[in-house]
């Protein structure tokens, strides 16, 4: 099939470049932008009890606003606020209120408490001012997050000529530095990832053409899979967490390099051989067309199993993803060889060295090593693997998005000097809603509630209940002792301020404890669930691909185990990392699941690759041993090039400056060189090699066929 493939492209080379060029410009002009969200709430599903909450407060509470945007006052070079100092704040307060966007905030700032007085901190050096968001408004939304930039923009006209600083921090500026934060990260990535595939490649291949091939092909590609990507979102509402085309970015560039060198290097190997060029790209995707197609299938298949999680942030990137390494692969098998077929050997300028058959110094004594000796090989590195696995029972998962903002941005200062100066809770109070149900309450029937909740561990204070206008529902306000986006606050929340909650809510009715740590311990008991959900059928539709690959019950079984001790070794790599040297409290919980997907899809490229030459050998004559050393020998650079390119791409992600990106960007680069110079570079072919013939029961896809020629086109 891929031979006939071959022979379509080759022959109407020009139109299959012309078809790309074309529906490129055409989703160019006409697909919808890509958008993501940051509002954590969009990610749950309703039957959470913090849904719950936050729908109750939306009906029957409308008049509640949450904080849209905190404003952190001191004096311009640190000291007391003097009674004038307060005086000019609230003077800039009153100033401030209508120029503020009704779209997006209330048009007030609020700097008194409940009593009257003034927000001031317990030293008098810091003012506090609230201003809640409109009702329609979530604080995250492209409209928001521009009024957010001119809310800053007012502040610093106003606080012109004053002795006054002013800081924002909320939800608003947050967003805003997000999305600054993202937009930089974005670009630092890009920019890094094709400065890394241009050296790589130059290194490897010394050609032009060659360094400028999967830059070219993948910006046209990145055009079409970015318009299906927002077609998509657009048609079943999908919605992606603000990192999202950071990670496009890379798995664009680092999948279709490596698809790209999988071709590269079969086309250069027949070359050397005295093929003509487009008989040579003909032969070329029959032998690696199938184990392109196979790596491309069992990474679509990853992600795609992100469909299956309760969180629609896994639900929405997961197609996304998978419509990238799609349209990656389509180009593939179809672009990259009619470009190829149509520059001919001019691919290769200037370099002469393509002619020559390397000697393969290292890997022929890599291959050498894993025939002769396959025991001692699969013992040493699945050893390796091993114990660095060990250390992932250290994981620790944390939901402190806070951290995923870099360090010296406003918000984040703000919020720092928001935490040393009141409690650290007060910007962002839980609220606690209670559904009646029919029953006859009075806010008197809650004083055991409030109680309750009040000499619950990691509780500053209580507000009073109040009730709405019908009666039908009751909302408190319970402000925390810990930074409400901490591990500590979200326990608190999970634990013992919902066992109150629930106990001493009168009979017949029903209690909620929302708010950001709500939200998030739910999203936890959500992920332990996708956890024993999304893993096991990932790992078994990408079984049945290599099953039906390989026509083998057996080599499926050590090849996905193999896998996923790669997993657990990027896993406690990454503990080690940054828990243990690093000093950090946890990782953010979304982690392995990200190393799961991405090391089990990608790492499982590799094995494929490798076994698919491993057979391709064996059908050749040559006995188990000498086919794992020969394949070993003759796969091995093209696996190792693959597998450093696609590692440096990954770690470029390290560059985006926040917690969040760098730990992900080390992980996967870390389980990429795993997967690609230990697990297939040593740890599969040393298996394979010792279980023998048995490894390919009951297909016995190993046994010796004759030479079969496929046909060329002129």
């Amino acid at each position: 099939m891929f031979g006939a493939l071959g022979a379509f492209v080759t022959r109407f080379r020009w139109y299959v470049i012309a078809a790309w060029v074309v529906i490129a410009v055409l989703v160019g002009a006409f697909a919808p932008a890509l958008e993501s969200t940051q509002d954590n709430s969009e990610f749950l599903p309703d039957h959470y009890e913090s849904i719950k909450a936050m729908n109750l407060q939306s009906d029957e509470f409308a008049q509640a606003s949450a904080p849209g945007a905190i404003l952190i006052v001191e004096r311009d070079g640190g000291g007391k606020l003097s009674g004038d100092d307060q005086k000019a704040a609230m003077d800039i307060a009153g100033k401030l209120g209508p120029e503020l966007s009704k779209k997006t905030f209330q048009q007030t700032v609020v700097m008194t408490d409940e009593k009257g007085n003034p927000n001031l901190s317990a030293d008098g050096t810091v003012l506090l001012g609230v201003i809640p968001l409109a009702e329609d408004a979530s604080g995250y939304d492209p409209q928001n997050i521009d009024d957010g930039k001119d809310l800053r923009d007012d502040i610093e006209s106003l606080t012109d000529g004053t002795d006054l600083e002013i800081r924002t921090t909320g939800t608003v500026p947050q967003s805003l530095d997000s999305q600054e934060s993202g937009d930089k990260t974005l670009l630092i990535v890009g920019i890094a990832t094709v400065v890394l595939i241009i050296g790589l490649l130059a290194l490897i291949f010394r050609s032009v053409l060659i360094c400028l091939l999967p830059i070219v092909t993948v910006a046209l590609v990145s055009v079409i899979a970015t318009g299906a990507i927002g077609w998509a979102n657009k048609v079943f509402d999908l919605k992606a967490d603000s990192s999202v085309e950071q990670i496009l970015v890379v798995v664009l560039y680092g999948v279709g390099t490596d698809y790209i060198l999988f071709f590269l290097f079969r086309h250069r190997e027949r070359l050397r051989q005295g093929a003509a060029v487009k008989d040579s790209v003909i032969h070329s995707l029959d032998r690696a067309g199938e184990a392109i197609a196979s790596a491309g299938g069992a990474v679509i298949v990853s992600f795609m199993a992100l469909i299956l999680s309760s969180l629609s942030i896994f639900r929405a990137i997961g197609p996304a993803l998978a419509i990238a390494v799609f349209v990656t692969l389509l180009a593939a098998l179809t672009l990259v060889p009619a470009i190829v077929s149509l520059l001919g050997k001019a691919l290769f300028w200037p370099s002469k060295s393509w002619q020559r058959e390397p000697q393969h110094g290292t890997f022929k004594k890599f291959g050498d090593t894993v025939g002769k000796r396959p025991g001692m090989i699969a013992l040493a590195s699945g050893g390796v693997m091993t114990v660095i696995a060990l250390a992932a029972l250290g994981f620790n998962p944390s939901f402190d998005f806070a951290s995923s903002l870099p360090k010296g941005v406003e918000s984040t200062e703000a919020q720092h000097t928001l935490e040393d100066h009141f409690s650290k809770g007060a910007a962002d109070p839980v609220p606690v809603l209670v559904d009646t149900q029919g029953e006859d309450v009075t806010a008197e029937d809650l004083a055991p509630l409030k109680t309750a909740l009040g000499e619950a561990d990691g509780v500053d204070k209580v507000s009073d209940p109040v009730a709405s206008k019908d009666g039908s529902a009751y909302q408190l306000y319970v402000t925390l002792t810990d930074d409400p986006t901490s591990d500590a606050a979200q326990d608190n929340v999970a634990g013992p301020i919902r066992d109150a909650a629930h106990k001493y809510t009168p009979d017949g009715t029903e209690a909620y404890v929302g708010g950001t740590p709500g939200i998030f311990a739910d999203m936890s008991k959500a992920m332990a669930r996708d956890y024993k959900v999304v893993f096991p059928v990932a790992a078994i539709v990408i079984m049945l691909i290599l099953a039906l690959l390989l026509r083998s019950l057996v080599a499926p079984w050590y090849l996905m185990a193999a896998v996923g001790l790669g997993f657990a070794a990027t896993l406690g790599a990454t503990v080690i990392a940054f828990q243990h040297i690093g000093g950090e409290p946890g990782l953010i919980f979304m982690l392995p699941i990200y190393i799961y997907l991405f090391v089990t899809a990608l790492g499982t490229d590799y094995n494929i690759l490798m076994i698919a030459r491993l057979r391709e050998e064996a059908r050749e004559g040559r006995e188990p041993r000498a086919a794992a050393a020969f394949a070993v020998k003759e796969a091995g650079p093209t696996i190792a090039s693959a597998g450093v390119i696609l590692a440096g791409t990954f770690g470029s992600l390290m560059l985006g400056g926040n917690t969040l990106i760098v730990s992900m960007g080390f992980a996967l680069a870390i389980g990429i060189l795993l997967a690609a110079f230990v697990m297939a570079m040593f740890f599969t072919p040393s298996l394979t090699a010792l279980i023998g013939h048995a490894a390919w029961w009951p297909g016995h896809g190993d046994e010796e066929r004759p030479h079969r020629e496929v046909e060329t086109t002129t």
